[in-house]
C-alpha cells in the first residue's frame, strides 16, 4: 500500500530581498527545517535533511543513579536547598528560643527581620546587584565554580523562605503575646490584635502562592499579594509601634523608637516598597504589528532624567491597568539608541487585546531586571534553545554576540508570526542557526518514503548541536515542561544547561521571563 502524500507548508524563511526567493540552502548558512527544496508540493523525493539520523545516534547514560540524580536535580535544586537553609535555621533559633526562654519583643523582632529578608530578595536594584556580581566571574574560571555562581537566578528560595519562615514567627509571637497577655504581661491588647490580623493576612499570601494555585489563578495571586501585601506592610508599622511602646519602660516613645531595631528595618522595607512605583512612568509606544500572534513594541523614555539601560537578558515590567495586573517581556536594545523593544506574543486575553488594538502609550514600573539568560555571559560557548516566542529573550543575547554562540529554534509559522525583519535579523546574528517550522502539533520531517513524525526528540538534538558545536552551556526558554525536560537531560549528562525555574519571580523574563513576578506569568511562549 503506498503512502500517501502530503501537502508542505510553506517556506519557513522568505528573504527580505524578492529576487532571492529560492528556498534556503540546508548546506550552508542557516538551516531552515519544515520546507527542504522540493520539485512539487506533493514530492516524495526529498533531500535529505541535515539532522537526519539524530535519533539513531548514541547519547550517553545518565550519569548517577536515578534516585541520585532525581534528588539532585529535581527534589534539592538550588532553589529548594536555599529555600531549606534559610527555614531551617529560622526553626532552628525558634526551637532554642523557646527552650532556653523567649518573649514576644523577641520574637517580633526575629518576624520583621525576615519580612525584611524577604522583600529585599524581590528588590529591582537588589537582584541586580546579585546578577552583576554573581555573572562578573570571567569565563576563564573552572567550570564547576562558573556552574555554581549561574545559579544566582535560583535566589528566590530565599525569599520563599524567609516569607514562610516570617509567618511562623508571627504565629509564634502571636501565641506568646496571648500567653504574656494571659499572665498580665508586658504586651498590650492592641498588639495582639493587630499580631493575628497580619498572621491572616500572611498566611492567605502564602496559600495564593502555593504553585498549582497561582498557575490557575496568576492574576487573582498577584491581586492578592499585591493588595495583602501592602495592607499587612502598614499593619507591621503599626505593631512595631505599639509592640515598641509596650517594651519601652521609663523611656519615651520616641527614644525607644530610635534605638528600635525593626523600626530601622520598616523603613528599609519601606523604601523597598515604593522605590519600583517612583519610577512608575506611562510613556509613548511604537507599536509594530508582527501578526495577528505578535506585536513589537518600542519605547524610548527617561526615569528620574536617565534613560533605562537594559542588557541583554533583562525584562521589563509593563501594565495597562497599574493597580491590578503586571506582566513581564524580554527587552530587545536597539543598538545605538536609546531605545529598546518588547516581543509580545499571545499567551491569553491581555496578549490577545494588545496585539489587536496595540496602545499608543503603556505603563513601566521599576527598573529592567536581569533574568536566568543573563547567566550566559560567564560561558565561553553557548547554545540557544527557544521553542515560540522564546527567541524574543533569546535574541538581544545573539545580537549582543558576547561569545560564540548557536540557535535551535522551533515554532509555528516562525515568519508569518514574527515578520521578516526579526528573522532576518536573527539570522544575520547567527548564519548557523537551526530554525525547525513545526506545523499544527506535528513537524513536517519529510525523507524520501515520505512520512510525517511528530514533535522532535528535543533532548537528543539539542545534545546533538552541544556536541556539535562544542557549546560549553545550554541556554532554553520554552514552556514549563520541555525546558524542564531539557535541562534534566543536560544536566544529567553532565552538561551546564539553564531554564526557566518558574518560582514566581524569574520566569517570565524569563521566560521572560523570566515573570516573573513581581510574580508574573510568562507571556512570550507559543
Amino acid at each position: 500500500m503506498s503512502t500517501p502524500a502530503i501537502t508542505i507548508p510553506p517556506v519557513v524563511y522568505q528573504p527580505s530581498n524578492p529576487e532571492e526567493r529560492s528556498p534556503p540552502s540546508s548546506k550552508a548558512g542557516s538551516t531552515i527545517i519544515g520546507t527542504p527544496s522540493v520539485k512539487s508540493e506533493t514530492s516524495s523525493v526529498l533531500e535529505k535533511l541535515p539532522w537526519d539520523g539524530y535519533l539513531e545516534e548514541d547519547i550517553p547514560d545518565k550519569t548517577q543513579g536515578k534516585i541520585t540524580r532525581d534528588l539532585r536535580h529535581l527534589v534539592f535544586t538550588i532553589y529548594h536547598r536555599l529555600f531549606g537553609v534559610v527555614f531551617i535555621a529560622n526553626m532552628a533559633i525558634l526551637i532554642a528560643l523557646f527552650v532556653y526562654g523567649v518573649n514576644s519583643q523577641r520574637l517580633g523582632l526575629i518576624a520583621v527581620a525576615n519580612i525584611f529578608v524577604a522583600i529585599l530578595m524581590r528588590q529591582d536594584y537588589v537582584v541586580n546587584a546579585f546578577f552583576f556580581v554573581f555573572t562578573s566571574v570571567p569565563p576563564s574560571w573552572p567550570l564547576w565554580f562558573r556552574l555554581l555562581m549561574a545559579r544566582v537566578y535560583h535566589l528566590g528560595g530565599i525569599h520563599s523562605g524567609a516569607g514562610v519562615s516570617a509567618t511562623l514567627w508571627l504565629g509564634a509571637l502571636a501565641g506568646q503575646g496571648t500567653r504574656e497577655l494571659a499572665r498580665g504581661g508586658e504586651i498590650s491588647v492592641a498588639t495582639v490584635e493587630i499580631t493575628w490580623i497580619i498572621l491572616m493576612f500572611l498566611v492567605g499570601i502564602i496559600v495564593f502562592a502555593v504553585p498549582a494555585l497561582r498557575s490557575k489563578s496568576h492574576d487573582t495571586f498577584e491581586r492578592v499579594h499585591r493588595f495583602m501585601g501592602w495592607t499587612a506592610t502598614a499593619l507591621v508599622w503599626a505593631q512595631v509601634i505599639s509592640l515598641t511602646n509596650d517594651w519601652k519602660g521609663d523611656a519615651s516613645l520616641g527614644y525607644a523608637l530610635v534605638h528600635s531595631a525593626p523600626m530601622w528595618l520598616m523603613f528599609i522595607i519601606t523604601g523597598s516598597l515604593i522605590l519600583p512605583w517612583a519610577r512608575l512612568r506611562k510613556v509613548p509606544v511604537r507599536a509594530v504589528v508582527l501578526s495577528d500572534h505578535a506585536v513589537r513594541l518600542f519605547v524610548n523614555y527617561k526615569v528620574f532624567g536617565f534613560h533605562p539601560r537594559p542588557v541583554p537578558g533583562s525584562f521589563s515590567r509593563v501594565s495597562l491597568d497599574p493597580l491590578n495586573e503586571w506582566h513581564a517581556f524580554a527587552n530587545v536594545p536597539v543598538p545605538g539608541t536609546d531605545e529598546f523593544s518588547l516581543v509580545v506574543s499571545q499567551a491569553g486575553d491581555w496578549t490577545k487585546e494588545l496585539i489587536r488594538n496595540p496602545p499608543k502609550e503603556i505603563y513601566f514600573r521599576g527598573t529592567p531586571v536581569a533574568g536566568v539568560l543573563r547567566v550566559n555571559i560567564m560561558f565561553r560557548r553557548v547554545l540557544f534553545v527557544a521553542t515560540g516566542s522564546g527567541i524574543g529573550p533569546i535574541a538581544p543575547c545573539l545580537f549582543e554576540k558576547r561569545q560564540p554562540s548557536r540557535l535551535l529554534w522551533t515554532g509555528a509559522n516562525i515568519v508569518k508570526t514574527f515578520g521578516t525583519d526579526l528573522v532576518d535579523a536573527v539570522k544575520e546574528a547567527d548564519p548557523d542557526a537551526m530554525i525547525i517550522y513545526m506545523f499544527g502539533c506535528f513537524l513536517i520531517y519529510v525523507s524520501p518514503d515520505t512520512r510525517v513524525h511528530g514533535r522532535p526528540d528535543m533532548v537528543k538534538l539539542t545534545y546533538k548541536m552541544v556536541k556539535d558545536f562544542d557549546a560549553e552551556a545550554v541556554v532554553i526558554i520554552s514552556n514549563e515542561p520541555l525546558t524542564k525536560k531539557v535541562v534534566y537531560g543536560m544536566m544529567s549528562r553532565g552538561i551546564p544547561a539553564f531554564g526557566a525555574i518558574w518560582d514566581s519571580y524569574m520566569t517570565s523574563s524569563l521566560a521572560l521571563t523570566l515573570i516573573p513576578e513581581h510574580l508574573i506569568k510568562p507571556n512570550l511562549i507559543l
